[in-house]
């Protein structure tokens, strides 16, 4: 058995998801090959080679895979992954846009955001905005599967020493083109990799008063997000939005500020280790699922807490 791993990358540098996927395919059993398709990617591949758990590197490295268009990566993916028992890919935007493709390609059903490996053909997800769990089983010859991020711990980044192959398949359906990008720039960590969040809601009432989340953010070094209520109204970018539809984060740390609890938003931070959450209204949902509660106003608590870190 071996398992066939989508590298996620910026042609510079492996992505933390890369980590968990390769987690669950270790935990899946068997030899675990890691494709990075790209253009430049030597340093990629070789970052890739010392992932402990790693056997094997499959470097594609073509103008074709060059900004990762899924009508291009796909084709090879489901032509390698043909060999494979398994393929998989962190559950990112990259992820979920290539891997239907693949399935459907290679005429199999996909499993998708597993976060519990049970057997090497049963899996856990979770369903009804991660309300309830499902156990499903797949008899598909290849089993393509997304990975939720946050359901495993990533392996060591370091410490293997996996052989590197070149890969001469090049797909370039030419049916899209790359045309640009607009990256949001911060200084602050990532939203889906920090291991301090602090997030605002609809009782921010505007986008300015988010300072205070970004003032308390960086004393504590952390990633600021934002519900989607917040973000629907305008306060923020959707790249801040956690939740079923936005960003599935897990840190160490989450801090709900003005925040209900929409099940929705409760779907992508209730795995987080630790949840203050702080709201005027005793009622809000979010207090269920926190370990720490605050009943106060926040424009009076969040500065009396930036005063203590």
């Amino acid at each position: 058995m071996t398992i066939l791993v989508i590298a996620e990358h910026d042609n510079k540098v492996v992505a933390p998801a890369t980590l968990n996927t390769v987690a669950a395919a270790v935990k899946i059993g068997g030899d675990v090959h890691v494709l990075v398709a790209g253009q430049g990617v030597g340093a990629v591949a070789e970052a890739a080679a010392k992932i402990a758990g790693v056997a094997k590197v499959l470097v594609a490295d073509n103008a074709a895979y060059a900004h990762q268009l899924p009508e291009n990566v796909a084709p090879l993916v489901a032509e390698l992954g043909a060999g494979y028992s398994h393929i998989l890919a962190a559950a990112t935007s990259n992820g979920k846009n290539i891997l239907p493709r693949v399935a459907a390609q290679l005429d199999v059903d996909q499993i998708s955001e597993i976060i519990s490996v049970e057997s090497a053909d049963t899996f856990k997800r979770p369903i009804y905005a991660g309300n309830a769990i499902a156990t499903v089983q797949s008899n598909a010859a290849v089993k393509v599967i997304t990975v939720r991020a946050t359901g495993f711990d990533p392996v060591a980044a370091e410490g293997g020493s996996a052989s590197v192959e070149a890969v001469a398949a090049a797909h370039d359906a030419g049916i899209s083109s790359f045309v640009g990008e607009e990256l949001a720039k911060s200084d602050r960590p990532e939203l889906t990799a920090a291991k301090i969040v602090v997030s605002g809601g609809r009782g921010m009432q505007n986008g300015d008063n988010f300072k205070h989340l970004y003032a308390l953010a960086d004393k504590l070094g952390a990633a600021v997000g934002a519900s989607r209520a917040a973000v629907d109204a305008g306060f923020v970018p959707n790249d801040m939005q956690v939740g079923q539809t936005g960003k599935i984060v897990a840190p160490q740390l989450y801090i709900a500020v003005g925040i209900s609890g929409a099940i929705q938003h409760l779907a992508g931070m209730k795995d987080s280790k630790v949840i203050v959450a702080i709201n005027k209204d005793e009622e809000a949902p979010i207090f269920q699922v926190a370990d720490y509660g605050l009943v106060a106003d926040l424009f009076e608590a969040i500065p009396e807490l930036e005063k203590l870190v």
